[in-house]
């Protein structure tokens, strides 16, 4: 007589994900940064992420919680990539040029209107959403504070002939930096903007 065999061991095996964790976030992260929260549903979501919904919620959470993490990847992603981009730029007058022309060339350059991720998130959910309010501040804070330890390094080498306080200096090439790619949004023009940078850049002596 055949005895029947059991296989309890299969029972036990965790489903094995079929896609990168890091790649559909990234893919929300530029879903979200095109269409902005509101805009964006679940169902875009399953579409362009290429997974579906069970898999969405079971890795993700909810749309809520999706957004926060690929906000969080495109802060992550910003604040690690400025780190090394000034540590790769000794000289800190050329190095702010150079990243307000990349600034200025990447907002001509953006067919999509996209803009910037943070401001977007900014304009569209704050004050509303006082979630993400802490989070916009930490990036605010984070961003003036890597600016001004640059703008330490040049003024400790000799490179800057100013009197004006760094940290505001700091605050204010922040707050052009971001509003580069809010003009971004209307059709920029490439000397306008150009030229409010080098006067900006003035201040540096």
């Amino acid at each position: 007589m055949w005895k029947r065999l059991t296989l309890p061991h299969l029972f036990l095996m965790p489903r094995v994900k079929l896609f990168d964790e890091n790649e559909v976030l990234f893919k929300a992260m530029n879903l979200f940064w095109k269409q902005g929260y509101s805009a964006t549903s679940v169902q875009d979501l399953v579409s362009n992420l290429g997974i579906n919904r069970a898999s969405l919620y079971d890795t993700f959470g909810d749309k809520d919680q999706l957004f926060k993490k690929s906000f969080e990847l495109y802060r992550k992603t910003n604040t690690e990539g400025l780190i090394r981009f000034f540590e790769s730029r000794p000289n800190v007058k050329s190095g702010f040029s150079e990243l307000f022309d990349i600034a200025i060339n990447e907002a001509v350059l953006d067919k999509d209107n996209k803009g910037c991720f943070v401001v977007n998130t900014t304009t569209e959910l704050i004050p509303n959403d006082e979630s993400l309010l802490k989070i916009l501040e930490d990036n605010k804070r984070d961003f003036v504070k890597i600016f001004y330890e640059y703008l330490k390094k040049g003024q400790e080498k000799g490179q800057l002939n100013t009197n004006q306080d760094l940290k505001s200096i700091a605050t204010l090439f922040y707050t052009i930096y971001n509003g580069i790619r809010v003009v971004s949004k209307i059709r920029p023009n490439k000397k306008e903007l150009s030229d409010s940078i080098g006067l900006s850049l003035s201040l540096l002596g």
